[in-house]
């Protein structure tokens, strides 16, 4: 015998009920402290690229001790002249290493690395262990040396900071806008590109070579820099120094740094971090990074050079006084954010965006 039938306005209340409890658990998902509305999305790493899973197709020397590679997908993410893309290398290491390939080519993106024997391993497994037919995720590509606009352009490349300027030099001599290159080196055999360089300057004498000792001083070169010029530098911290002193007054260059660039700050001493998004609150040591506890509860938070000179850690502070002690963020980027690998918190405590 079929059991009692519950009456219409029974069932109707059933099933809104049902679908109220689903939309509330899907407003929770959305914003962990409902009913708090939900926060704005994260600074750091915006837009946030899906990690991709990329074949080395092409692992060549191209000039002593640093190596080309080429890394094949499909329907890659875009990018632009100055842009860096960052590898997980096979022992975890996140290294950032500057395109250097075509931004038109959306099946495969190229970087040059060169061996730092005296760094902390991550060139050594990008020579060694990202052979032809290897996979290597990477993330990105982000951009934050973006080639200026202007009516002419000087770009100087030390070393293997002409990584980011090769891209550069062929968009600028395609749109016909005028280029000049000073590219220095301990000597040719150790310099990638000269002979791309070379076809492109095409025997106009817009590039210079300065290898090996005896180079001519910067003042020299700059003496005749047109009012306007836009100046991108690239290669060891003590040669765009130089480069900044030898400019003439009103001529600011254009850096990307491949070091660490960090302002001292106060005492390392003892704080608090709360994570609003989750809900958590943290204990920073005096001797170890607000990214360190922070990728302790949270072990996606990205992050990559450890140094203070990538950004890819950079999160937004909302509450809170900020002991920054890098040198790449803006005065307005540091009004609302933080690089987490290097920056420590003023009066104890300090609320991230998380």
């Amino acid at each position: 015998m079929p059991g009692p039938r519950l009456p219409l306005a029974a069932l109707a209340a059933t099933g809104s009920a049902l679908l109220v409890r689903r939309a509330l658990r899907r407003r929770i998902g959305a914003s962990p402290l409902w009913p708090l509305p939900a926060l704005e999305e994260p600074v750091s790493g915006r837009p946030r690229s899906r990690a991709l899973r990329l074949l080395v197709t092409r692992h060549e020397r191209i000039a002593d001790g640093v190596v080309l590679l080429r890394l094949e997908g499909a329907a890659l993410p875009g990018w632009e002249p100055g842009a860096h893309l960052d590898l997980v290398l096979p022992s975890g290491r996140v290294r950032s290493y500057s395109l250097c390939g075509d931004p038109a080519d959306r099946t495969a993106y190229t970087v040059a690395v060169r061996l730092v024997a005296d760094g902390r391993g991550g060139s050594r497994e990008a020579h060694e262990l990202l052979g032809a037919g290897s996979e290597v995720e990477v993330r990105g590509p982000r951009n934050r040396f973006p080639l200026a606009d202007a009516p002419e352009h000087l770009l100087v490349a030390g070393g293997i900071g002409i990584t980011p300027l090769l891209p550069m030099l062929r968009a600028l001599d395609a749109a016909g806008t005028p280029w000049r290159l000073l590219y220095r080196g301990r000597g040719r055999a150790s310099m990638p590109f000269l002979d791309e360089i070379g076809r492109l300057d095409a025997g106009r004498g817009r590039v210079t070579v300065s290898d090996g000792p005896g180079r001519p001083p910067l003042e020299a070169l700059f003496r005749d820099i047109v009012p306007g010029t836009a100046v991108q530098v690239c290669g060891p911290a003590g040669l765009m120094d130089a480069v900044a002193r030898a400019l003439p007054a009103g001529c600011a260059p254009h850096r990307e740094r491949f070091t660490a660039s960090v302002e001292p700050g106060g005492e390392d001493t003892e704080f608090e971090v709360e994570l609003r998004r989750s809900g958590r609150t943290v204990r920073v040591p005096a001797d170890s990074t607000a990214l360190a506890a922070v990728r302790a509860v949270l072990p996606d938070t990205p992050y990559s050079c450890e140094q203070g000179f990538c950004g890819t850690c950079r999160q937004r502070v909302l509450d809170g006084r900020v002991d920054h002690r890098d040198t790449l963020l803006t005065d307005a980027e540091r009004a609302e954010s933080m690089l987490l690998c290097v920056s420590r918190a003023r009066g104890g405590r300090l609320a991230l965006d998380l």
